[in-house]
């Protein structure tokens, strides 16, 4: 009986989560454009003008994708998000997750588990990935 409540309530979430708009390519550069190219460089290869006084410098953030060409988006939700925050992980990286709330939308972060999270995060995360470029690539 438990087990079909906790069902129950995931499936209501993720109908709470259609009522938010899929974000779009524009949305998640905005929010780029806004919250991180001032230090990952409007490119994102970590070459933004306040980075340079940081140390260590942004990350690049087209060189996101493993060798295989996969997308970790998990990983970079939770740096985004500011969950994965540890000692040395990523020193000087602001966590978004506060700022990027609010609505809703049905996200597969590549474990093909439609999970409820911020639409603007997913928005960012989305447009980071169209930013990778392959490994032999300058």
């Amino acid at each position: 009986m438990r087990t079909i409540a906790i069902t129950g309530l995931f499936v209501l979430g993720l109908l709470g989560c259609t009522q938010a708009e899929m974000p779009q390519p524009e949305d998640g550069k905005r929010l780029y454009d806004a919250h991180c190219a001032a230090c990952h460089g409007v490119t994102g290869r970590g070459d933004g003008s306040a980075g340079a006084a940081l140390d260590p410098r942004p990350a690049d953030l087209t060189r996101l994708s493993t060798s295989e060409g996969l997308f970790p988006r998990a990983q970079v939700l939770s740096v985004i998000d500011g969950y994965t925050r540890g000692e040395g992980v990523h020193p000087g990286m602001p966590a978004f997750g506060d700022s990027l709330g609010g609505d809703l939308v049905p996200f597969d972060s590549g474990d093909a588990v439609m999970t409820p999270t911020p639409r603007l995060l997913v928005a960012l995360v989305g447009y980071l990935e169209t930013l990778q470029r392959p490994a032999e690539e300058p």
